[in-house]
């Protein structure tokens, strides 16, 4: 039996790295085919369609905060979230064999990459004009093909596009995290564990108070929220979803109580999963 897992690629991508620490982990109990596409809602999309089994997806850096295309991607596709894992972000500056740095003109990275060395570029790099890729292991194929001087990208993607890395360790905040999940079909949730997370997608009646009051119903019951984000609807302005995590298992009897009491004051109400959370996270998903 093979697994099927779409992810960010080209190969090299930190979303690559994500998905073998899964393996490492022993997230799967098959071996691991892996599937590069070139977008989370496309990765997102291969599940949907049944071309692929999961996708391996960035969800939110310690240092930019959430990945949007994800969170836009998760809310309709008809997935689940089963596991997640952290890596730590290291980016180095690779170029075509023989260029100098004083020699580098046009630089290509991921836009979120950009973003966590722009410091390090202003001061060592001021003139280097930005070519947004739609990955960081793109941007050092690009270099590669000549289509850019230079990539900001993990340092295994230097060996994968025979470029030379002229510096490492590169980003303004160092330890910096990201945090991937792993997601599927929709189905079962992951056992509870007693060390989880749960996640929802909801929007409200636009009226007064009511995000307070549904908030609320997580604070009557002791039920920890780790995390909320919201996102334009995209139908009219001024209309979002909310993405809430919660500490806890859709098993758990406050998280279940609340999410009831949500539903019955929501428009629309998405599960979009309960999974083990940090040690916990080390256990294969359901089949």
């Amino acid at each position: 039996m093979t697994i099927t897992v779409a992810y960010l690629g080209p190969e090299g991508t930190f979303t690559e790295a994500a998905l073998w620490q899964f393996v490492e982990e022993g997230g799967f109990d098959a071996e691991v085919t892996a599937l590069p596409v070139d977008s989370p809602a496309h990765a997102v999309e291969t599940v949907a369609a049944g071309r692929a089994d999961y996708a391996c997806l960035a969800i939110e850096n310690s240092v930019d905060g959430p990945v949007t295309q994800t969170f836009d991607a998760l809310r309709s596709a008809g997935v689940q979230i089963y596991r997640e894992t952290d890596l730590q972000i290291a980016f180095s500056l690779m170029v075509y064999p023989g260029t100098t740095p004083s020699e580098v003109r046009t630089l290509a990275t991921h836009p979120v990459a950009h973003q966590q060395v722009r410091g390090w570029l202003a001061r060592h790099l001021p003139e280097a004009q930005f070519i947004p890729a739609t990955s960081n292991a793109a941007a050092a194929r690009s270099v590669a093909e000549g289509k850019a001087q230079a990539a900001i990208a993990p340092h295994r993607a230097a060996a994968i596009w025979n470029l030379d890395v002229v510096a490492e360790n590169i980003a303004d905040v160092t330890e910096a995290r990201t945090r991937f999940v792993l997601v599927g079909p929709r189905g079962v949730p992951t056992p509870r564990t007693g060390n989880d997370r749960t996640s929802v997608v909801f929007t409200l009646p636009n009226q007064p108070g009511t995000l307070a009051a549904a908030l609320g119903e997580f604070a009557r019951r002791g039920v920890d929220m780790s995390r909320i984000e919201s996102r334009p609807t995209r139908d009219r302005l001024g209309a979002y979803h909310f993405y809430v995590d919660l500490v806890g298992h859709i098993d758990d009897t406050p998280v279940a109580e609340a999410l009831r009491d949500l539903w019955l004051r929501a428009e629309t109400l998405t599960f979009l999963g309960s999974w083990p959370a940090g040690a916990a996270a080390r256990r294969p998903p359901p089949p």
